[in-house]
């Protein structure tokens, strides 16, 4: 028996990349024991082997839920009735009911807002010219002020909520031991429970109001959906806007690129998602005896496909492990593939195009100091500490602190 792919202390240091590219190039599925799943799971690591397993057509269910640690006996507890735990036609009506509020239109009306957001959060940095861990003063503000908007959650709340979703998918790492992941979903549904009773009392366009207006919906529904769009939109989002910056003082002409040909933005934010792919893991389960990368894999056997794996699998990416800002084709899996493809992209999209394009009119480089600090998770490949150093464009002295 192999090594626990499940032990979140695999991926606290660069070392992963090597582990997943040796796996991604054998190209088979790979199995771990009980340890940190009780029914252990096989895992695929290859762009072709990922695809396969999350393809629309694949005889797989999200129902046990998405991540490593599922009880192979029973569904997720909101398997059906939240949108990433849920297939066929519900996935398909909850899809239709919440893509609206996260979509390309949405993400175009928000445009404003997040440059404002951005350049509120650069402020600082950018006129004393200090240095400013991302992680902490960068990357989560800005999802949770989007998504927060998109939820129609009031402001004088966002600063809690950013750290519950800390505790919520953080929680294995000890920056977080404070609260365990299951105490932070809880306070996140408990803060829900009460939105909801105030938007049934006083409706209004906000995604909570329009869940509550769907007649087959229950209050609990809406609330684990609620979490679901919280959760999802803050998580990986403010791990891929550190990532940026990260990116950014690796590649030092990137901005000087962007500002001699604004054009090549799309392509830059595609090659920051493959590089950075926050969301390290999905989980499925067979509903059918099938084969995977050439493994026979029964009924109710778990597969779990290791998404930046696939973002550096070298026969479909030249030079993996570098980021190139202007690669293309980029056929990345940072959003997921099939059905389950992440709703949020266009706003994720959004946000990374709003901090570069704020980074290009303002900035002249960006620095890392210091090494990156890794969370310890096996769910979201993201950043305990980032200290960087924002250079100006322009050539005034940074002001005092």
């Amino acid at each position: 028996m192999g090594r626990d792919l499940g032990d979140a202390d695999l991926y606290t240091t660069p070392d992963r990349y090597a582990m997943w590219r040796e796996h991604a190039l054998t190209d088979r599925a790979v199995h771990s024991g009980p340890g940190s799943s009780p029914s252990g799971f096989w895992s695929v690591f290859s762009h072709g082997a990922c695809r396969e397993v999350l393809a629309p057509t694949a005889p797989f269910t999200s129902e046990y839920g998405m991540m490593i640690g599922f009880d192979a006996d029973h569904r997720d507890r909101s398997g059906g009735r939240m949108l990433v735990v849920t297939d066929g036609h519900h996935h398909s009506r909850l899809r239709k009911v919440v893509a609206p509020f996260l979509s390309r239109a949405m993400a175009s009306t928000l445009r404003d807002f997040i440059r404002q957001e951005v350049r509120s959060l650069l402020s600082r940095p950018l006129r004393t010219g200090g240095a400013v861990d991302a992680a902490v003063a960068i990357g989560p503000r800005l999802p949770a002020a989007v998504v927060c908007e998109v939820l129609g959650v009031p402001a004088v709340d966002r600063g809690r909520l950013i750290e519950l979703t800390n505790h919520a998918f953080g929680g294995e790492d000890s920056a977080f031991d404070a609260m365990t992941p299951s105490e932070a979903h809880s306070e996140i549904l408990m803060y829900f429970w009460e939105l909801i009773a105030e938007r049934r009392r006083r409706p209004g366009g906000d995604l909570v109001s329009v869940l509550l207006a769907e007649e087959d919906l229950s209050v609990k529904d809406v609330l684990v959906n609620c979490d679901n769009v919280l959760v999802g939109g803050n998580e990986t989002t403010r791990h891929a806007l550190t990532g940026c910056l990260h990116a950014l003082a690796t590649a030092p002409d990137t901005l000087d690129a962007l500002r001699r040909d604004p054009g090549l933005l799309p392509t830059v934010v595609e090659e920051m998602i493959r590089w950075t792919s926050p969301a390290m893991h999905v989980l499925r389960i067979a509903t059918a005896d099938t084969t995977v990368a050439g493994q026979p894999v029964g009924r109710g056997e778990a597969v779990v496909a290791w998404l930046p794996a696939a973002n550096r699998d070298e026969r479909v990416f030249d030079r993996p492990d570098v980021f190139v800002p202007d690669r293309t084709p980029n056929r990345h899996l940072g959003f997921g593939h099939g059905p389950h493809h992440c709703l949020g992209a266009a706003l994720a999209r959004a946000e990374l195009e709003g901090l570069l394009e704020v980074l290009a009119e303002e900035a002249r480089s960006v620095a890392v100091v210091g090494e990156p600090q890794w969370m310890r998770s096996n769910l979201v490949q993201g950043y305990r500490g980032l200290t960087v150093e924002l250079e100006r464009l322009d050539e005034l002295q940074p002001a005092p602190a």
